[in-house]
């Protein structure tokens, strides 16, 4: 839904030494319903599209409250494969998979950015993996290939610091609630105002909302509000609401047939990454992308005109608590992924 595309009949895989080069499939191959195919084929962008997910000061705030909530090997990994290039940090790293998307050996990537969930919004929100990811080549399927992939040693240093920062990154999209729909683009088309200027409502979620609460409140300090958020998450407001953050059952419907309905993100990840049949691989990312999802028809298109300044009044208000609560909850949940890949637990409340 985003650009156009010209589909070329080889797998393309970017190292950062040698560029784009010809390569056995990076996607592992699942067979149960969340289904990370061996891509036969690579869909590449005719154009890029103009679409970011959070700005720098989002993304850069789901890294740094991330850094605080992981355990020591998860720490330690971050750490050592980031080294000071990143200040050691999942902060500065996760801008990086928005930079790279443009250069030609990373094109590939443009499209692991987002899921166009094809709903009907503001009637009816809702994402489906088969329906919005058929082809597996989607921000789903991205965070289970790199998932796997970080915690493969038989990959070099640079491969797996390359899966920590698309996980770093794509975690911090999957939060953002027009990265999981199609309509308009992902908002893209929507013509909006920010603070007297020209905008689009994509980029009013991505940035321009947050640069307003930057300036309002926090004197344009990204470390005054990552300090914020979490103490929110410590001791305020965020507190009693985190444990249900990092569980990803659906609150309808159980995971198994077997009367087990709740699922964390230690299962998710221990099912996946033993191929186990009994449980659909990686449920949390569908379920955070439709929690995302949700505010599509609950905010993100409950305007009043077109013509209205999206960065001022009821709308301002309501839109900033909602971004605020998901990038705390996507930098809580980034820890949580990061402490079960490398010590075997979230070690979270």
């Amino acid at each position: 839904m985003r650009p156009q595309r010209l589909l070329n009949t080889a797998v393309y895989k970017a190292t950062p030494s040698s560029g784009l080069s010809v390569t056995k499939p990076c996607f592992r191959d699942h067979t149960t319903k969340m289904k990370v195919a061996a891509i036969a084929s690579l869909i590449l962008p005719l154009v890029v599209p103009s679409v970011f997910a959070w700005g720098a000061e989002g993304h850069e705030a789901v890294g740094y409250i991330a850094m605080q909530f992981l355990a020591p090997s998860a720490r330690s990994f971050v750490e050592s494969s980031l080294g000071s290039m990143y200040s050691y940090s999942l902060g500065p790293a996760a801008t990086w998979a928005d930079v790279i998307k443009s250069k030609s050996a990373y094109k590939w990537s443009s499209e692991l950015h987002y899921v166009d969930a094809i709903d009907a919004p503001p009637t009816s929100c809702n994402v489906d993996e088969v329906r919005d990811c058929g082809g597996g080549h989607c921000i789903l399927s991205a965070i289970a290939n790199y998932t796997s992939r970080i915690v493969d040693t038989t990959l070099d240093d640079s491969q797996r610091q390359e899966a920590l920062k698309f996980l770093d990154h794509f975690i911090g999209d999957i939060g953002q609630p027009l990265h999981v729909e199609a309509y308009e683009r992902g908002g893209n088309n929507i013509t909006a105002m920010c603070a007297g200027k020209a905008s689009n409502l994509h980029a009013v979620w991505d940035s321009g909302i947050i640069v307003q609460l930057l300036k309002n409140e926090y004197s344009n300090s990204l470390t005054a509000w990552v300090d914020e958020l979490v103490s929110r998450i410590q001791d305020g407001v965020y507190e009693l609401d985190t444990t249900n953050w990092i569980s990803c059952s659906s609150t309808t419907e159980p995971v198994q047939s077997d009367g087990i309905s709740a699922r964390t993100v230690a299962d998710d990840i221990a099912y996946f990454l033993e191929e186990s049949p009994a449980i659909t691989p990686l449920q949390c990312p569908l379920v955070w992308a439709g929690e995302s999802n949700a505010l599509v028809c609950f905010d993100v298109l409950n305007y009043a005109s077109r013509s209205q300044d999206f960065c001022a009044g009821d709308y301002y208000d309501a839109a900033v608590n909602d971004i605020q609560l998901q990038i705390a909850k996507q930098g809580y949940r980034l820890a949580a992924w990061l402490n079960v890949l490398f010590d075997g637990s979230t070690f979270l409340p």
